[in-house]
C-alpha cells in the first residue's frame, strides 16, 4: 500500500518521470545537467511542464465541482448555518473557489452586499487564494502528503479564527457605503446539464491559463535561479534554523508579491532544497497568496481603511504563527 502511494505521489502526481526525461534529452543534447545552466534549464522545463499539466487537469475538476456553487448558491448555503459553524462552511466554500486573492474579492463584495454576515464573507475571503483543492494536490506532489494537508488544514483554521475575530469586533461601520447600500440580490442560478457544466469547465480552464501561465513562468525562472546559482548558506543564513526571524522575514517578503499559488510553488520548492526552513517557506506562500498589494488596493474600494489593517494584522499574525507551528513541528518530526 505504502510502495503504491509512493508511486503515485512521486510519478503521478509529481512526474518524476518527467524530470529523468528531459534530463535525458539535454544529456543528448551535449547539456552537462550537472552544470549551473543545464541545471537551471533542466529545472525550469521539468517544473513548468509539470506546473502546467497539473493546473489545467486541476483547473478543469475544480472547475467542473464549482459550477454546482454559483455565488447565488454558496450564500444560500452559507446562510443556514450561524456561528462558527457559518465561518467553518464559508471557509471550505473557499476552497472550490477562484485561484488568486483578486478573484475572489468580487465574490467577498457579492456576499457582503448580499447580507451575510462580515465574519462569514471574511472567512471565504481568507480560505479563497490560500487553500484550494488546486493547492492540495501541488503541495502533496512536492511536500508529502502530510505536509500538504497540514498546510490545508491550518489554512481553514486561520480563515475560521480571522474571520470569527472580525465578527467578534463587530467592524460592520467600516464596510464602505455603495457595498452596504446595494442590498439584497436573490438570483436562482439555472440548473446547468453536463454538457453545459464541462464547458463551463473547459472555458475556465482556457481563461485561467491565460492569466496565470506568465506568473508560473516567472516563478519557475525565480526558482530555478534559486535553485542552481544562489547558495545555500545565503539561504539558510536568512531563512534556515539559525534565524528565528526568518517566518516573519519572508511573510513580509511574501506580501507585496502577486501570484496565486501556481506561481508561488516552485520558488518555495527552490527555498526548501537550499535551506529554508519549512514553516518560512509556507509562510513565505501563504503571504504571497493572502496579502497581494493589488488585492489589497481592490480591497480598500469596499471596505475602510481600519478595517483593511484589521485584516491585513489578523491575517500577518495567523501566517506567521503557521510558520513557527511547520518550523517545530520540523524540528521535531522531520
Amino acid at each position: 500500500m505504502l510502495m503504491a502511494w509512493n508511486f503515485i505521489q512521486n510519478q503521478v502526481l509529481g512526474l518524476k518521470w518527467l524530470n529523468t526525461l528531459i534530463g535525458n534529452i539535454l544529456v543528448r543534447l551535449g547539456l552537462d545537467i550537472e552544470s549551473k545552466v543545464g541545471g537551471s534549464l533542466q529545472f525550469f522545463l521539468y517544473d513548468t511542464l509539470k506546473i502546467t499539466f497539473l493546473l489545467c487537469i486541476l483547473i478543469f475538476i475544480i472547475s467542473y465541482i464549482q459550477s454546482y456553487f454559483p455565488p447565488e448558491r454558496s450564500k444560500k448555503i452559507m446562510g443556514k448555518f450561524s456561528g462558527i459553524w457559518a465561518n467553518c462552511m464559508a471557509a471550505l466554500l473557499g476552497t472550490v473557489t477562484p485561484f488568486c486573492s483578486c478573484s475572489s474579492i468580487p465574490l467577498f463584495i457579492g456576499f457582503t452586499s448580499a447580507g451575510l454576515s462580515l465574519g462569514v464573507t471574511f472567512s471565504f475571503l481568507i480560505s479563497s487564494p490560500m487553500v484550494d483543492l488546486g493547492s492540495l494536490v501541488l503541495l502533496m506532489s512536492i511536500f508529502g502528503t502530510k505536509i500538504a494537508l497540514a498546510y490545508v488544514v491550518l489554512g481553514l483554521v486561520v480563515a475560521v479564527a480571522g474571520g470569527t475575530l472580525i465578527e467578534k469586533l463587530q467592524m460592520e461601520k467600516y464596510i464602505e457605503e455603495f457595498i452596504v447600500k446595494a442590498g439584497r440580490v436573490d438570483i436562482e442560478s439555472p440548473d446547468l446539464t453536463q454538457s453545459q457544466r464541462l464547458l463551463y469547465a473547459r472555458e475556465q480552464v482556457s481563461s485561467t491559463f491565460k492569466r496565470v501561465f506568465p506568473y508560473i513562468l516567472v516563478g519557475v525562472g525565480i526558482g530555478s535561479i534559486i535553485h542552481n546559482w544562489i547558495p545555500e548558506s545565503f539561504i539558510e543564513n536568512i531563512l534556515g534554523d539559525n534565524n528565528p526571524f526568518g517566518v516573519i522575514i519572508a511573510t513580509l517578503i511574501g506580501v507585496p508579491i502577486y501570484a496565486d499559488i501556481f506561481g508561488t510553488i516552485p520558488i518555495a520548492e527552490a527555498l526548501l532544497y537550499k535551506g529554508a526552513q519549512l514553516g518560512t517557506v509556507l509562510s513565505f506562500m501563504m503571504g504571497v497568496t493572502t496579502l497581494s498589494l493589488p488585492s489589497m488596493i481592490m480591497l480598500r474600494k469596499a471596505i475602510k481603511p481600519r478595517l483593511l489593517t484589521v485584516f491585513i494584522g489578523i491575517c500577518t499574525f495567523g501566517i506567521i504563527l503557521v510558520g513557527y507551528i511547520f518550523n517545530i513541528f520540523q524540528y521535531i518530526f522531520i
